[in-house]
């Protein structure tokens, strides 16, 4: 099995997160101050470098006033879309 960071599948992860950050209005920035994290933990994380656990996606979904519940949902649709190209 192809480690889960370098798959298409984590890549459109991560496309996820940062569009439901985009989407919420909010910069890097902001996301960390929110987070009591740096700007360059964000970024680490939007770009694969810095792995989250689930723990640390819901507090993102929560700074992003989005349920954790639904951004599994739009995961699962983004990667239902990219399996069909």
């Amino acid at each position: 099995m192809e480690k889960s960071i370098h798959s298409l599948r984590y890549r459109t992860f991560l496309k996820v997160l940062k569009e439901t950050r985009l989407r919420a209005g909010l910069t890097q920035e902001q996301v960390a101050k929110r987070l009591n994290e740096t700007q360059t933990f964000v970024s680490k994380c939007e770009r694969g470098e810095r792995r989250i656990d689930v723990i640390e996606l819901r507090a993102f979904c929560q700074v992003f006033g989005s349920d954790l519940r639904d951004f599994i949902a739009d995961l699962e649709r983004a990667i239902g879309r990219v399996k069909r190209k």
